[in-house]
């Protein structure tokens, strides 16, 4: 299968060590690109628009929503839209690079049913929920309402782990990081 037609989706609850997983794949697979996401949420810390998120207005991303130019989008948290642009997916795919997206259970679902065949999904999951509350807390970006909020959707998303191609229990971040390698290295191969 040419480079051009693969896709690789990682979703997890928050706070289950995607994003780290997903670096860990990106410096170990130089033909892979990120697949930059956009947000309306304002950018956290150092964060940069175009590197981390297309950071963007709701109007503007509600008019991207009626011009379909997402492959899929949701509205993630109330009033907080995340999508993916089929112009990120377009530009890594001229660049004869493979896609890699790092994207909400329900996006995943709506990119996998899209691109059928084509593309590789990974679930990640923290050992148990008491280790994900751990996780969000240890981070100090949450309040008692927010933690509360991503704890409960956690256990809801959890419940979908079942659609994706592959599962990856991250209790210990290297062995994870080690266990996605190989499945990543097998679906590039193919």
């Amino acid at each position: 299968m040419p480079v051009s037609n693969k896709l690789i989706i990682i979703t997890a609850p928050s706070g289950a060590g995607k994003t780290s997983i997903t670096r860990y794949l990106m410096k170990t697979f130089p033909q892979l690109a990120f697949s930059v996401s956009a947000a309306t949420r304002n950018p956290r810390g150092n964060e940069k628009n175009g590197v981390d998120y297309h950071f963007m207005s709701t109007e503007e991303f509600k008019t991207k929503i009626h011009n379909n130019e997402f492959v899929e989008w949701e509205m993630v948290y109330q009033g907080k839209y995340y999508g993916t642009l089929k112009s990120e997916l377009e530009k890594i795919w001229q660049e004869n690079r493979i896609p890699v997206l790092d994207i909400d259970v329900k996006g995943a679902i709506h990119v996998q049913q899209q691109y059928p065949g084509s593309a590789i999904s990974l679930f990640i999951q923290a050992p148990s929920i008491d280790e994900l509350k751990k996780r969000l807390e240890s981070r100090g970006t949450e309040t008692p309402e927010s933690l509360s909020a991503r704890i409960n959707k956690a256990s809801y998303e959890l419940s979908f782990k079942e659609h994706f191609n592959k599962t990856i229990t991250n209790d210990h971040l290297e062995r994870a990081c080690t266990e996605a390698a190989g499945i990543i290295a097998e679906f590039i191969a193919k």
